[in-house]
């Protein structure tokens, strides 16, 4: 470490050192700023999922620093590159620990549920440090095995670590609502009639950090002013009226490293728009979307979106899916407070809080 930041050459300096120590914590409190800054929303919307991916990445951070001895004359970089994954670790640790202390605080005993969960890690980590000391012990006369021993366990007990995190994330169940937690419920209730529990929907919420590809996409927000509109989008946001709230039509996006061509709903929410809006027109999408993984949206994709018989029947279930959610929302915004879901707010990232604004010419 001294070597690799200069100190026992004639030529360096001390300032030297100190700059290049300096650099490495900087470069990781400015990602760390950078980091929070740009997923602040994320937190919340996605909190199980960013949890998980930073855990994965504070994991790879001990592994960087792991092979410092390996390559010293590297040590700045690879010092810097751990640095910067610990220091958003760290933030995504402090930011997503509050929401899954109040899960656990049956009785708003938050700051002992806080204090419990300090006191587990303090002793997982003294624990560590007993065993650490006692194989050194034990191998203080192979210094072969010594050395290549943090090499060997490291996988392992990352591996026991990662698994932990996931299983203890499972078991995080949270009452208020996202995009994502709404479309299991919506979900459900379309299927079945039935409201899922918050313990049920965190069986079937996605934690890893790999999104799973639906055959038909729904997003909150709005249309992007860059991208061509079909002609089904257009006359479908000149069918809006003043009494609407909020609006769905079809949308073209490319996924994946090889820009994937898919098709999938868009929901735009209106200025001004209630929590019951957004639930209604996220029933409305799922309702479409139910309709539309049929052999229907097949020929849908293959024929033109602008023919006269596509056009009638997007409308026709755009009128269908109207009738279905003015029969079925009371029952289903019922269910769910029984159910024990807080339906006082919705969580959206920065995208899904996009609103449009009706003009009437």
């Amino acid at each position: 470490m001294f070597r690799a930041i200069g100190i026992g050459y004639s030529r360096s300096l001390t300032s030297a050192a100190a700059l290049n120590w300096v650099l490495k914590d900087g470069l990781g409190r400015l990602s760390r700023c950078i980091y929070t800054a740009s997923l602040a929303s994320a937190f919340d919307t996605n909190l199980k999922r960013v949890r998980f991916t930073t855990s994965m990445l504070f994991t790879f951070s001990i592994g960087v620093e792991l092979l410092t001895p390996v390559f010293p004359h590297h040590f700045l970089l690879l010092a810097s590159l751990a640095n910067v994954a610990k220091q958003m670790s760290l933030a995504c640790y402090m930011a997503t620990s509050p929401p899954i202390h109040r899960s656990f605080a049956i009785a708003d005993n938050l700051a002992e549920v806080s204090a419990k969960s300090q006191i587990q890690s303090v002793c997982f980590d003294n624990l560590g440090l007993m065993l650490a000391a006692v194989l050194n012990m034990l191998l203080k006369n192979n210094q072969r095995l010594q050395t290549g021993l943090p090499f060997i366990l490291y996988p392992i007990f990352s591996a026991i670590d990662l698994f932990g995190i996931y299983q203890g994330l499972k078991h995080v169940h949270l009452q208020t609502l996202t995009k994502d937690r709404l479309e299991i419920i919506i979900g459900s209730w379309i299927s079945s009639g039935y409201v899922p529990s918050p313990e049920e929907v965190s069986k079937d919420e996605e934690i890893n950090f790999m999104w799973s590809k639906e055959p038909l996409r729904i997003r909150i927000g709005c249309l992007n002013p860059k991208a061509q509109l079909s002609k089904l989008s257009v006359m479908t946001m000149q069918s809006v009226s003043n009494e609407d709230h909020y609006f769905i039509c079809t949308e073209i996006f490319y996924q994946g490293l090889a820009k994937t061509r898919e098709q999938g709903i868009l929901l735009c929410i209106r200025e001004g728009a209630r929590t019951a809006d957004v639930i209604m027109g996220l029933l409305q999408a799922c309702y479409v979307c139910k309709a539309l993984r049929s052999s229907m949206w097949e020929s849908t994709t293959k024929a033109s979106d602008s023919s006269d018989l596509i056009l009638k029947e997007w409308f026709k279930l755009l009128d269908d899916s109207k009738r279905y959610v003015q029969q079925q929302f009371g029952p289903l915004n019922e269910q769910m407070m029984v159910r024990g879901w807080a339906l006082k707010n919705i969580l959206l990232n920065t995208e899904e809080q996009t609103r449009y604004s009706y003009m009437d010419d």
